[in-house]
């Protein structure tokens, strides 16, 4: 397995739209498992291919994980397709790889069904709700070339954004920090 690359939120590539996974091979595994190391090597709890410039309909998540490796029960969605989001709206502040230490609440479906392929290939329909619901419709945004920013007001966007290219000039996060 290796670490892969995550891009940073004024990439134009993490804009990309994701084009659906034609058949689960052996290569779609090894994007998965490398995802997933990816991921667990950041703390994440979930992780879209656009976001390691893999731009096919690829998703891992794994909401039980913790700083120390307990609990990991991985998740995988091939061609993830949200088929219902419920009428309630819940509010979760979330968080992203992509945007590394910026965090701010956002309004999302409290439920939702999301159709997808697992690492084997085989279709599934799962019903989440909770913090759940609120991380495959995340995820599923990346994929479609949406980032949680892109959520809050222009406002508060902009204020990210800025932050984030302060950082980057004061050289508090750079490109190198995020090649884990």
């Amino acid at each position: 397995m290796a670490t892969l690359k995550i891009l940073m939120a004024a990439d134009e590539r993490l804009k990309k739209v994701a084009q659906k996974v034609e058949k689960v091979d052996l290569s779609v595994q090894k994007i998965m498992d490398d995802m997933l190391e990816t991921m667990y090597k950041t703390n994440g709890i979930g992780l879209a291919a656009t976001q390691v410039n893999i731009h096919q309909r690829i998703v891992v998540m794994d909401i039980s994980f913790d700083e120390n490796g307990n609990g990991k029960k991985p998740m995988y969605f091939i061609n993830p397709e949200i088929t219902k989001r419920g009428k309630e709206l819940n509010v979760y502040q979330e968080g992203c790889l992509s945007l590394p230490n910026i965090f701010d609440d956002v309004e999302r479906p409290a439920t939702c069904t999301v159709k997808a392929l697992d690492y084997n290939g085989k279709a599934f329909t799962l019903e989440c709700d909770g913090l759940l619901a609120t991380c495959i419709q995340h995820e599923v945004d990346h994929l479609d070339g949406i980032i949680f920013a892109d959520h809050l007001s222009r406002l508060k966007r902009n204020r990210i954004l800025t932050k984030l290219q302060k950082c980057k000039k004061r050289k508090e996060y750079s490109q190198e920090i995020f090649n884990y």
